[in-house]
């Protein structure tokens, strides 16, 4: 298992209530499930909606089962977001 960091952004952020939390998992699918599973309402809805970067790489359609974690990485959970 690795350990690392998800980075929570805008809603993202709010309905998980914190900035950012460790996670233990080999994959991003296992991270976010635990994630979910740390923080059950809102958060889950938020999810179903985000893109995410590993490491700063975009995961885009990848699905999240083949995304591997490495140790000290960081998962960083984009909410959708008007402007730029």
């Amino acid at each position: 298992m690795a350990a690392g960091t998800i980075r929570y952004w805008a809603a993202a952020k709010a309905a998980a209530g914190v900035a950012e939390e460790p996670y233990t998992a080999e994959t991003l699918a296992e991270a976010l499930e635990a994630a979910r599973a740390n923080h059950p309402g809102e958060l889950v809805r938020v999810l179903r909606r985000c893109s995410f970067l590993v490491d700063g790489d975009p995961v885009g359609t990848r699905n999240h089962e083949t995304v591997r974690l490495a140790e000290g990485g960081t998962v960083e959970v984009l909410p959708p977001f008007a402007g730029g």
